[in-house]
């Protein structure tokens, strides 16, 4: 178990206060979070500037995002599930809702992983090339955001 810190980042500032922190998460869930272009938590949208690893902590460094919003979905599946869920949602330039498409659980923290990395998933015999991702606290679940190939 480790230490993951989301920070805020500012241009030019000297100082990135630590915005959320969690002690003792497991590497495997701080990889998935590397991996997400965007941090959802109390109904504000964080966009990621980059990520570090330092002596005994993994850090986020994250900038509001003024130009996104939280969506009013709800949280996806049963409470009480042990495992990773993520959604597949159809990204539309100058929209603001973006369907969804595909659901996924998984059990095993790396199949999320690979999903979630991955530039191309498909699904219903349909291909679809990620356009970002993101991790949604307040909904328990990440986002993979795509556009038809």
């Amino acid at each position: 178990m480790v230490r993951l810190e989301y920070r805020l980042y500012e241009e030019g500032s000297r100082t990135f206060p630590v915005l959320y922190y969690y002690d003792r998460i497991g590497r495997d869930e701080a990889a998935l979070r590397f991996a997400c272009d965007y941090f959802v938590k109390d109904g504000r949208v964080y966009e990621k500037s980059s990520c570090a690893v330092e002596t005994g902590c993994y850090v986020v460094y994250v900038k509001e995002a003024e130009d996104e919003r939280t969506m009013p979905w709800g949280t996806p599946g049963a409470r009480g599930f042990a495992g990773v869920r993520m959604e597949l949602r159809e990204y539309r330039e100058g929209t603001a809702d973006y369907p969804l498409i595909y659901s996924y659980t998984f059990k095993d923290t790396l199949e999320a992983m690979l999903h979630l990395q991955a530039n191309y998933l498909y699904t219903d015999g349909r291909e679809w090339y990620r356009t970002s991702a993101e991790i949604d606290e307040d909904r328990m679940t990440y986002v993979y955001y795509a556009v038809p190939v």
